[in-house]
């Protein structure tokens, strides 16, 4: 199964109705937990600023009575979204202000085992953000950059940062200071005007970065955005050629990674239980668009459970629980 990332989907989630104001979105053990919204990137392609307008960050009070609020509803794991997580407090005066609030957080909210971080934007994830995840065992060593694309060329029309020298030297970094760092990004593919050679540099990137999580889209033409002034110039079934051997290419890469699991044990918030069968995620999977961890045997949905893996899909992990049928 290929499997793919809506960001957008995941950002509108917002609100509970037992909590007027709020931008919390409990699902299960699991909570998104909005800090921020609107965006003042200017991203080509993307019209999120015409919609929502420009960044605002939430005050780090109103961010932690909601996460006391998730506390008390013995939520499991906490996730962070926002257009930009890394631009939280920018409007306020603050700089690299994600990682104090995440440090303020965790010690909010102790009996909250799992907070994950989503959508870091390109070149503003600082050494203090990587020191952060690597020490703060609450802290999930997954981190979400979504790049977009590797051909400098084509970042520059996205009007995306295009130093992969940075993505390079940032990603070893961060793979030599968090162990067992798992790492999400996106791509578009079909952007007006990419040709061949930048194709391939896309491809080739991600041949050498070895992602553990990729999502891939077909570019979308949308009215009102930068990129409009281009058209829609690559064909579509260029487009869906394109798309299709990322997918074949990671769905490999994903596949060799997942085997490197078989005779661990991994945590796992278990969630569901379909044809007898439970069904979890680990540190590795964020809701709905990355892999899962099926388990044979018995343990109590909405717990974190040690899991021993003996089998490896392309996406997904399988093992049994190491706890006492109950």
């Amino acid at each position: 199964m290929i499997r793919q990332v809506n960001r957008e989907e995941a950002l509108s989630v917002t609100g509970h109705p037992d909590i007027p104001d709020s931008q919390i979105a409990p699902q299960g053990a699991s909570a998104y937990l909005k800090i921020a919204d609107g965006c003042s990137r200017m991203c080509a392609f993307c019209s999120i600023p015409l919609i929502k307008g420009s960044w605002k960050s939430r005050s780090e009070a109103e961010i932690l009575q909601d996460a006391a609020l998730l506390q008390k509803r013995h939520i499991k794991e906490v996730i962070l979204i926002a257009q930009d997580t890394t631009a939280y407090g920018l409007d306020l005066g603050k700089k690299d202000a994600l990682p104090d609030l995440i440090s303020a957080i965790t010690a909010t909210i102790p009996d909250v085992p799992w907070l994950r971080i989503l959508y870091a934007f390109p070149g503003y994830v600082s050494d203090r953000l990587i020191d952060v995840i690597a020490e703060n065992p609450k802290v999930l060593p997954y981190l979400d950059i979504p790049l977009q694309h590797a051909d400098e060329g084509v970042l520059k029309r996205m009007k995306r940062p295009h130093d992969i020298g940075w993505v390079r030297e940032t990603v070893a970094k961060m793979r030599e200071k968090i162990p067992g760092l798992a790492i999400r990004s996106t791509f578009i593919t079909g952007f007006p005007n990419e040709t061949d050679a930048e194709f391939q540099k896309l491809f080739d990137f991600l041949k050498e970065m070895k992602f553990d999580r990729v999502g891939v889209f077909p570019y979308s033409y949308e009215a009102g955005t930068a990129s409009a002034e281009f058209g829609d110039t690559v064909p579509e079934n260029v487009k869906q050629q394109r798309y299709q051997a990322l997918m074949e290419l990671q769905q490999a890469i994903s596949h060799r990674i997942n085997r490197t699991f078989i005779g661990k044990t991994l945590d796992v918030l278990v969630e569901a239980k379909q044809e007898g069968i439970l069904i979890g995620r680990s540190y590795r999977d964020a809701p709905d668009v990355d892999g899962l961890v099926y388990i044979e045997g018995e343990a109590p949905i909405g717990e974190i459970v040690p899991v021993k893996i003996h089998s490896a899909l392309e996406y997904d992990l399988v093992g049994k629980p190491l706890i006492k049928r109950r």
